[in-house]
């Protein structure tokens, strides 16, 4: 007999809720859950597809541990015997820095994700961290970080009450939207315009969503900061500049009029292929909509000057008065958020505490670029040692960063590699040990990530919709024991790990007079936790202590985890609000609209309006059923749309002789691949694109759907040479290429 359980989707960033179908222990179905506080039943493909995702055969369903060259299974405790024996001797003969740690994009969807690698990392002490961050959205993060000083504060649009919204690089009707949770994304849209507001899309494709909008501007690839550095001067040049009630929480307004008196619409125009007249009407537009926000993705950050694009777009918001305002951009609370402390001054953010060994790469909120990772591994310097083992968690660098083969060719030259992964794929194939986490209708769910990114502030808590399969290792524990194997302490009750957490940091907040439970005893508050296991009682304290939290009884109608268990499709907890100044951790304790960083990067910027663009350059691509290399294992999320193939315009293919569907040579710094032509006029003329994550045609893996139909690795057209120098991200948008027909 079938039955139906709740699930919070952990597929892409809108975090939706779902409402499963399950016979036995297999999920047969998924729909939306109408009562969902958050998504209030909307579905995108990739939830519909749930179960394909949870029941794909290719899931490992044992650890592999290799011998004598083999991957082959192994017991649970053979895994981590493996792991203790492989890991602790490069620590203890090459010390700490010589264990490199990848975490990718499906980490930051899971539970044991979050609570785990930070324990790790403190543990080992290593700075070699690596992860998907410096592919996608570190530029956000710095530019965060230098304007209010912390580097997790990011505004989020209030698309519920937005007038006027500007995308720059973003395409959500794809993607469902990133760094700004939103169910529904492309509804709200709609809903927008339908209020009478107006939406103006940025992008040198012409998107499904720049297709919605009232206005599409096809700007050249990577000159996303010299359009916005040219509305800020027009908005400073015209005194079109309002701060409104954020006045006096700003400082460096003069030093920034100065800053961008070189960037005037005309002076950008060229550069950015936009007549000088459009981006004065952008900027007037936006000064003069009752509420705006400007919100900038993925393809603003994979650029050159991505740091400066997104310090830009807060910029706008700044001096449109639209930050920390309903219908502008606003501050996220999430429920498991550390206890508000009183507005003041922090301890700011600093850029470069470390260096990468080989380049010199400056760290970026404790990361060194993952561009990296294949000179930390097979080059050898007198700056210390190379990386001689990983710590691999739901990573695929070889397909995901810049050169995959110098990297594929780098990992198989490590003493010692383990992998978290449900999947033998192009990376985890180099492991000496895999550990394979349970399919996520066996596990439990909370967003710690997303909910500080959401658009409205609630909280939901998911515990598993199907019991944990025999045989199978919850990922919680999987991590926690790999955190003992990796440091030392192999052996010891895994359950150590969150009674180790719990007690630090309820030590802590006995000791802090702006908790709710300062001066109260640490061990009674321990015994107050509920939960079924340490997750859960992880979970529960952070709840108690957060922004809403009840203070372990401080406060009878908060938050803890059995008031939310009560409440199965969440708790509602209101639109954003403004929350200036207590966010800002400035040592200045404002809003610093010129840090140094920035006004250093600016001469780069300033070089970039003459510079000479190439005659093709690439881009990527999201297709709404892919989200990562692993979907394209899944029948249901490829095929149709979902293809591997080169968008070129009909003039450049009438120029390079290419036909629609023939294969054609793309050459890049990095290498060339072949892929087939598809000729559309939705990429503007010079432009190229490739979507990302395929390339399943090395041999080892076990994605028997992907090796059907592998595309080509897009990664591989790139060296790695091109960075942010700011944040470290690579640079994937924008890049030269030769295009030529095969044959």
């Amino acid at each position: 007999m079938s039955r139906t359980a709740l699930r919070i989707c952990p597929l892409c960033e809108a975090t939706c809720g779902l409402t499963l179908t399950i016979d036995g222990t297999r999920v047969t179905g998924a729909r939306g859950d109408r009562d969902d506080v958050f998504s209030k039943g909307f579905i995108c493909p990739k939830g519909a597809s749930f179960g394909a995702v949870d029941g794909d055969p290719d899931r490992l369903r044992t650890p592999l541990v290799r011998r004598d060259g083999e991957l082959r299974e192994a017991t649970w405790e053979e895994a981590f015997d493996a792991v203790a024996a492989g890991i602790r001797p490069v620590v203890e003969r090459y010390g700490p820095h010589s264990v490199g740690v990848v975490l990718g994009n499906p980490n930051v969807h899971t539970m044991a994700g979050a609570l785990y690698p930070p324990v790790l990392l403190a543990a080992l002490g290593t700075r070699s961290l690596f992860t998907a961050s410096t592919l996608d959205q570190m530029p956000k993060h710095v530019s965060s970080g230098l304007l209010y000083g912390d580097a997790n504060a990011i505004p989020v649009p209030d698309l519920d009450h937005t007038d006027h919204l500007l995308l720059i690089g973003a395409n959500p009707l794809e993607s469902n939207g990133s760094l700004c949770t939103a169910p529904d994304f492309p509804g709200k849209l709609k809903a927008l315009k339908a209020r009478g507001g107006t939406l103006t899309v940025v992008d040198p494709r012409r998107t499904r969503t720049a297709r919605l909008a009232d206005r599409h501007i096809a700007v050249r690839p990577g000159a996303d900061a010299l359009l916005l550095a040219a509305m800020a001067h027009v908005l400073l040049e015209e005194d079109l500049a309002d701060l409104k009630d954020l006045a006096p929480h700003v400082e460096g307004l003069p030093e920034l009029r100065e800053a961008v008196r070189d960037f005037a619409p005309e002076a950008v125009a060229a550069a950015c292929d936009v007549d000088a007249g459009v981006i004065r009407a952008l900027a007037r537009e936006l000064a003069a909509a009752p509420t705006a926000a400007v919100y900038g993705r993925i393809g603003s950050c994979t650029v050159p000057h991505g740091t400066l694009a997104s310090w830009l777009v807060d910029v706008l918001n700044i001096l449109t008065g639209n930050l920390d305002r309903p219908g502008g951009a606003l501050f996220p609370q999430a429920a498991t958020d550390r206890t508000p402390r009183p507005a003041g001054p922090g301890r700011g953010f600093a850029l470069g505490r470390w260096h990468s060994r080989v380049a010199g790469h400056p760290e970026a909120k404790g990361e060194l670029p993952i561009s990296a990772l294949a000179e930390e591994i097979d080059t050898a310097t007198d700056e210390g040692e190379p990386v001689r083992a990983l710590v691999c968690v739901a990573a695929n660098p070889v397909l995901s960063a810049p050169d995959g083969d110098r990297l594929d060719k780098a990992l198989g030259s490590l003493d010692f590699m383990v992998s978290v992964d449900p999947y033998l794929n192009e990376t985890s194939r180099h492991a000496d040990v895999v550990l394979p986490p349970p399919p996520p209708a066996q596990s439990a769910h909370h967003d710690f990530a997303f909910n500080t990114l959401a658009v409205r502030n609630q909280v939901r808590y998911t515990r598993p919709a199907v019991p944990l399969e025999p045989g199978r290792m919850a990922e919680t524990e999987i991590l926690a024991r790999l955190v003992l194997a990796a440091t030392g302490m192999h052996g010891a009750d895994p359950a150590a790990v969150d009674a180790m957490v719990i007690e630090q940091s309820l030590g802590k907040a006995a000791k802090d007079p702006h908790s709710p439970v300062h001066g109260r005893d640490p061990r009674d508050l321990a015994a107050r936790l509920t939960g079924v296991n340490g997750p859960e009682r992880r979970l529960d304290m952070m709840l108690r202590l957060g922004p809403y939290g009840d203070g372990f009884g401080a406060r009878p109608d908060g938050l803890s985890l059995e008031k939310l268990l009560a409440h199965p499709h969440g708790i509602d907890l209101g639109p954003l609000r403004p929350r200036l100044p207590q966010p800002l951790r400035t040592r200045s304790g404002r809003i610093e609209l010129l840090p140094a960083p920035i006004a250093g990067d600016l001469p780069r910027l300033r070089a970039a309006r003459q510079a000479s663009p190439a005659a093709l350059v690439l881009v990527g691509r999201r297709h709404l059923r892919s989200n990562n290399s692993w979907m394209h294992n899944v029948p249901a999320l490829t095929g149709g749309s979902n293809r591997c193939t080169v968008h070129i315009h009909p003039d450049d293919a009438d120029r390079l002789g290419i036909a629609d569907g023939a294969p054609v040579r793309v050459k890049g710094a990095g290498g060339e691949v072949t892929a087939p032509a598809e000729v559309t006029a939705d990429v503007r003329p010079g432009v190229v694109s490739l979507p990302h994550g395929w390339g399943h045609d090395r041999p080892g893996t076990r994605l028997a759907h992907a090796a059907t139909d592998p595309g080509v690795n897009v990664n591989q057209l790139l060296d790695g040479s091109l960075l942010d120098p700011l944040s470290g991200n690579a640079v994937l948008n924008g890049v030269p290429v030769e295009l030529t027909p095969v044959g």
